[in-house]
């Protein structure tokens, strides 16, 4: 959002008089279109790097067929509890190293005959007992079997105890091991991160188990099915405290037992920070962060809506939550973004901490979406009712990702934050989707096996897609139906394992017991389509015969699906009318009345019209936008694109949607045509085109620019709606990039006044990184080097995070080689690296 577009201006052709009508640029860039695509046409796809593991001690031989060479356990044993000691060193060792030791005892249920134990561990160097990597005893009065040999295998992550005798099936076990790891700093496991305060290095013990990390803490039978109840003991240095699942009980902290929850949800963090509490309906809420960040208040807001949106979803799931505690901890290196372990959930520091000194609304927003509102109601879906396995991950991760707007606007009920989801998930998974290289949500068992396939399904397929198909799904079974199904189904399953069908059953009972409810299909049969074969469909609606039909969409028409489907690649479409304004239950022929399928977006599909009905809706767009909602106005614009992009329909028609452009001043249709047009500018900013394009836009763009100059009386307010305010981004931004009359001075004046006077920045926080970027990319090293100084010494982290992307907005190469080269002086982390090299990357502009 509030992307500056910086581009090449190498072109042949004059930039055009402003005066030139826009349908003859329209023209001329449809024309251009077509040739700069067949040269420019590539397929992007998906890449997942497999990490190397450390070599482990002696492994065996390669073995294909033997137990231990599948990924997943065998079935033979159920955990029921663990307990967990451990030791983080917080100062390195005398190699150098930091380290952690502990020791571990899991009780198990025998529940097949086997004389072979498989449990997880990578990573981890194992005490010898008598020759062996571990003890095995038997629960009460009972004798174990000896173990004849144990060994490690690193390919598969696990440590195999070979027994004299067989287990018996119905007694409990107890497996005792000692170790020691690597608190390293690869942000995996138990792993150490590291922040600078007050100019002394401090260190923190912190930890991300998902997906398949727990077994590099403490040998584990790390699957999700294998939940457990975990008893855990922190042993730390005075000055810190210890932080895990369950509450505190002592300075060698000892915690309560968990809930029985899987091994991935599981976190321990030592530290020396402090916190922040209250207490609401007997639950303990603590926000904890580093000592100045917790004196500046930045934890205030998230510990004021987190008790409110806790109980949103307890109302809304028709299920309490079930601890007794809700720590969340914003960390200084953390990949994840966010982590929903249960009681202790961990954040970076931007996405959980917000400084009311500096009310930025686009901070605020993250902090909704991508911390409270998804982490929260993970506690719930994932957390109490946990997926089997992770091929069926996009239910977890879905239903986080639909649910979090209906919290979000629970919370910040004048945001329009529903509306949303379309510009946030919708139009961006439609982007992936529509590849032929796509996925099905759901996939079997089988083919998700290794650690690598399991990071794989952790995608925007399984976010996005799960969130808009399950957004559809309550659409049109209605949301009181929708949640009953829900609470049914999360009552039923408390604490246990479960498939996606498993939900299906429970909507469909939800459907079976509303007196008047009917559809068409079973949930299974219609939900079947949507989950079991990739992409979605263009629904094509012929007006003057009243002719619909389907096709699977692909951006690109002349790639190949080589993915069956059972289905054949169609699907039950359900479909909202308007025609004139009304909502109709049928599609009927139209006349001359113009008609729009597919209401607010609630389904998970594109629409086409035949040629008439499209005029009809352009013509409605230039002349009363208003009778369409924000987000069907952003619909048509983002159809009308991406159908051009696959052939469907001509790019001048497209192209066509934006012409209203000028008249509108909502966030959301703007912000779906400047994505839509950022990709023309990509292709032809190194051609003669470009300079028609940048007429155009700065036409279309100056209006919006004006509007805002006017509603801040110059600049000097900030707009009063929550969209306005990202809208004003949008303004700023473009209108720069586009060279429209007074924008670049403005921008440049207000960094020049923080040049002039470092302790005190008047550039207002929501525009802060667009004027900090427009200001270094038309600037020159004195800019450069003020925003680097001021980089170095944020204490910030949403101010830090600013400055880093906009350092990139450089024009300067040399500039950019330099910034390539600081890891040392940006702190040395690799959260903080790898930032880096992505903002350099994609230039944020």
């Amino acid at each position: 959002m509030g992307k500056v577009y910086y581009v090449s201006k190498n072109v042949g052709l004059g930039v055009l008089m402003l005066g030139t009508l826009a349908l003859a640029i329209i023209i001329a860039l449809s024309i251009a279109y077509d040739k700069e695509r067949a040269k420019n046409r590539s397929k992007p796809g998906d890449g997942v790097t497999d990490s190397t593991s450390m070599p482990i001690l002696p492994t065996t031989p390669s073995a294909p067929k033997e137990t231990w060479d599948h990924y997943r356990l065998p079935d033979s044993f159920i955990p029921i509890s663990y307990a967990v000691t451990l030791w983080p060193r917080l100062v390195p060792n005398d190699d150098g190293m930091y380290i952690f030791t502990g020791h571990s005892t899991v009780v198990f249920r025998c529940v097949k005959e086997t004389n072979l134990i498989l449990i997880h561990s990578n990573k981890l160097n194992l005490t010898i007992f008598n020759e062996q990597l571990a003890k095995l005893s038997a629960l009460g009065e009972h004798t174990a079997p000896a173990i004849a040999k144990s060994w490690l295998v690193s390919k598969t992550q696990y440590l195999v105890l070979q027994l004299r005798k067989s287990l018996t099936v119905g007694r409990s076990y107890i497996l005792y091991t000692e170790f020691q790891g690597e608190l390293a700093d690869d942000l995996e496991g138990f792993y150490r991160s590291e922040y600078v305060e007050d100019g002394v290095k401090k260190i923190v013990a912190t930890s991300q188990m998902q997906a398949t990390f727990a077994r590099k803490t403490f040998p584990c039978f790390d699957e999700p099915a294998m939940k457990a109840v975990f008893n855990v003991t922190i042993i730390h240095d005075r000055g810190t405290i210890a932080l895990s699942n369950g509450k505190e009980m002592g300075l060698i902290t000892t915690f309560e037992p968990t809930e029985r929850m899987s091994t991935y949800l599981l976190a321990f963090i030592v530290c020396d920070f402090v916190n922040i509490h209250s207490t609401q309906n007997n639950l303990s809420i603590r926000i904890w962060a580093r000592r100045k960040a917790i004196d500046d208040r930045q934890g205030e807001y998230a510990l004021n809506v987190t008790g409110p949106i806790l109980h949103f979803y307890e109302q809304y799931y028709n299920a309490r939550y079930p601890l007794s505690k809700s720590d969340q901890i914003a960390l200084p290196d953390f990949n994840a973004g966010a982590m929903e372990n249960w009681g202790l959930v961990t954040y970076r520091e931007t996405a959980l901490l917000y400084d009311p000194s500096y009310p930025q609304q686009e901070t605020k927003r993250e902090l909704l979406l991508s911390s409270h509102m998804n982490l929260l109601t993970w506690y719930w879906f994932g957390n109490l009712v946990t997926l089997r396995w992770w091929n069926d991950l996009w239910l977890n991760e879905g239903f986080a990702s639909y649910v979090e707007y209906l919290g979000a606007d629970y919370a910040e009920p004048t945001w329009d934050m529903k509306d949303q989801i379309i510009l946030y998930d919708v139009h961006k998974v439609f982007a992936v989707d529509a590849l032929a290289s796509s996925h099905p949500l759901s996939c079997l068992e089988d083919e998700v096996n290794t650690p690598a396939q399991i990071s794989e399904m952790f995608n925007t397929i399984s976010y996005s897609k799960g969130a808009a198909v399950l957004r559809m799904l309550s659409e049109f079974l209605s949301e009181p139906v929708f949640a009953r199904g829900l609470s049914s189904y999360l009552n039923t399953f408390a604490f246990g394992n479960t498939v996606y069908t498993d939900l299906w059953d429970h909507l469909q009972q939800a459907v079976d017991n509303t007196p008047g409810l009917h559809i068409p299909h079973s949930v299974h049969d219609i939900m079947h389509r949507w989950t079991l074969q990739m992409g979605f469909p263009v629904v094509t609606i012929n007006t003057q015969s009243g002719s619909i039909t389907q096709k699977h969409f692909l951006l690109d028409p002349d790639s190949v699906v080589e993915r069956p489907s059972q289905f054949n690649y169609t699907w039950f479409v359900p479909i909202k009318w308007l025609k004139t304004g009304v909502e109709q239950h049928q599609m009927t022929t139209s006349g001359s009345d113009w008609v729009l399928a597919n209401t607010n977006v609630s389904g998970y599909f594109r629409v086409n019209y035949d040629l008439e009905n499209w005029d009809r809706l352009l013509s409605l767009l230039n002349t009363n936008h208003k009778a369409l909602s924000v987000i069907n106005r952003a619909q048509i614009i983002d159809d009308a694109f991406n159908l051009a992009r696959a052939k469907i329909i001509n790019t001048t028609l497209a192209l066509r949607t934006t012409k209203y452009l000028s008249n509108e001043r909502d966030y959301i249709p703007w912000e779906s045509a400047l994505r839509n047009l950022n990709y023309y500018i990509l292709m032809f900013d190194r051609t003669e085109v470009y300079g028609a394009l940048q007429a155009y836009m700065k036409k279309q763009i100056q209006p919006l620019f004006e509007h805002f100059r006017s509603i801040t009386s110059n600049w000097t307010k900030v707009p009063e709606g929550h969209t306005d305010q990202y809208n004003q981004i949008n303004a700023i931004g473009v209108a720069c990039s586009m060279d429209v009359e007074g924008c670049r001075e403005l921008t440049k004046s207000w960094f020049r006044q923080w040049m002039q006077n470092p302790m005190h920045n008047p550039i207002h926080p929501n525009l802060k990184s667009t004027v900090y970027c427009n200001a270094i990319a038309f600037g020159g090293t004195e800019e450069w080097d003020f925003a680097w100084k001021m980089f170095k010494n944020a204490t910030l982290a949403s101010e830090a995070s600013r400055l880093r992307g906009s350092l990139a907005c450089t024009k300067t190469p040399w500039l950019l080689n330099r910034y390539l080269g600081v890891r040392g002086s940006v702190g040395g982390s690799v959260g903080t690296l790898a930032s880096v090299v992505q903002c350099v990357c994609r230039g944020d502009r």
